[in-house]
């Protein structure tokens, strides 16, 4: 009797498809690129100590905050910082801490559809609806992408984040220990009346040096647009009242004019 040759195919095609279910298949699921994307994030998890919030109140009595106080957080591409602000009695916003970005995906330039693996540039609000206690990455909030002023232009995405671990397809990975501190934090503000969190993401620091070296870059129009609004904060040492004004982002009292739509938060 001839024995038959597709016992050995169908076992191979079985295996290789559970390899690839596993290996490639399951983690783009989850949110993560590959296997060793998710790995890598599990390894963090397990090094990194329990989250102490009574340590985070001693820093920030320490530093002349409380938790609960107004929070804003920029984020700079380039030098792999997320900055995290709070307001202080007199009005203005001081720099608590700075945390390391571990990952972010994409290149220097803003989203402009879903799947392209760009982390966002540009102004965002983070309300209550967007706080994602239960995340894969530990803890996460969504930046609100894409707001008014993406739609205008037809950019797409979805699920851009602020979170744990250290993988990104289009998120700001800061790890589990970062995200513990930034997100106690934006939850207090956020329960304690701030309506929403502004978070303002750059390329870089807006310096006039560093756009002058970048003139040749496509997006420098973009750029200069955003430093309006870098320069209006660190004047102030408030965040600006921003809108999207038919593709470009206006600040102030221009944020009023028409065809301006606010930047806002999640409603629900």
């Amino acid at each position: 009797m001839k024995r038959s040759r597709s016992g050995p195919f169908a076992i191979g095609f079985l295996m290789v498809s559970a390899l690839w279910a596993v290996g490639i298949a399951w983690p783009v699921t989850e949110g993560y690129p590959s296997l060793p994307h998710w790995l890598g994030d599990r390894f963090i998890s397990a090094r990194d100590p329990q989250f102490d919030r009574e340590g985070l109140r001693a820093d920030l009595v320490a530093a002349g905050f409380v938790l609960g106080d107004e929070a804003h957080i920029r984020i700079f591409k380039r030098e792999k910082r997320l900055e995290l602000w709070l307001r202080r009695g007199g009005g203005r916003h001081a720099l608590f801490r700075s945390y390391d970005i571990c990952k972010f995906s994409g290149v220097l330039g803003p989203k402009l559809r879903e799947g392209d693996l760009q982390s966002p540039e540009g102004f965002y609000r983070v309300g209550k609806g967007q706080l994602n206690p239960n995340s894969r990455h530990h803890l996460s909030f969504n930046l609100g992408f894409p707001n008014e002023f993406d739609r205008q232009l037809g950019r797409t995405g979805s699920a851009l984040m602020v979170h744990g671990g250290c993988s990104s397809i289009g998120c700001y990975a800061i790890t589990d220990k970062g995200v513990d501190q930034v997100y106690a934090v934006v939850e207090a503000a956020l329960g304690n009346g701030q309506d929403a969190i502004d978070v303002h993401v750059f390329p870089f620091v807006l310096t006039e040096p560093a756009l002058a070296a970048e003139g040749a870059n496509a997006w420098q129009p973009f750029w200069r647009n955003l430093k309006q609004g870098s320069d209006l904060f660190e004047l102030a040492g408030v965040p600006p009242k921003v809108a999207a004004c038919r593709g470009e982002y206006r600040f102030g009292n221009d944020a009023e004019g028409p065809g301006c739509v606010a930047i806002a938060a999640w409603s629900r």
